[in-house]
């Protein structure tokens, strides 16, 4: 029953963000932080934006260069967008998250999954994050993607799953939907 009052929390929240984000300025639920490298670090609720928008992740661009979604997975996944709800933990100073979370995301628009079906959020290196959430989910490992149908987790991938095929892993996922 936590797990579901968290999921209803977290889905209103991607949504009340997007109309937000789009009238009015929205408080950062999110801290920037400097990394032991000194480098830039995000912990809380992040969006795709703040990620790709912004020259100290430039490891998002770099890892969609060689990155092509298998069309088959997207095929799979898309018949399954209806009732698709992912919550992604990820830390933009892992080195998997800077691996995955590209194609994750890449994969799921070819699949046409709104992008307020998606909440990303950024851990620090302790693994923890915003309102204990980490708890919640029992996250020890980023990046850590779980997918939902009607606020039930159907399923999760950790780091690189079984296959580290991103794209199919997604798709082995859907197909429980």
């Amino acid at each position: 029953m936590k797990k579901l009052f968290t999921v209803f929390l977290l889905a209103s929240f991607a949504i009340t963000t997007s109309v937000w984000s789009q009238q009015t300025a929205w408080p950062k639920l999110y801290t920037v932080a400097k990394d032991r490298d000194s480098s830039k670090m995000l912990v809380g609720f992040i969006d795709r934006a703040q990620i790709t928008n912004d020259t100290s992740f430039g490891w998002y661009a770099n890892t969609l260069k060689y990155f092509k979604p298998n069309p088959e997975a997207v095929s799979t996944i898309k018949g399954k967008t209806e009732s698709m709800y992912i919550l992604l933990f990820a830390g933009t100073w892992c080195e998997d998250s800077q691996q995955i979370l590209p194609k994750y995301l890449s994969t799921l628009d070819a699949a046409g999954l709104p992008a307020d079906r998606v909440t990303i959020v950024a851990t620090d290196r302790a693994k923890t994050t915003v309102a204990n959430l980490h708890k919640t989910f029992g996250i020890t490992n980023v990046p850590t993607l779980i997918m939902l149908k009607q606020g039930k987790e159907v399923g999760r991938i950790v780091e690189y799953g079984s296959t580290a095929l991103m794209d199919k892993e997604l798709a082995t996922l859907a197909e429980k939907m």
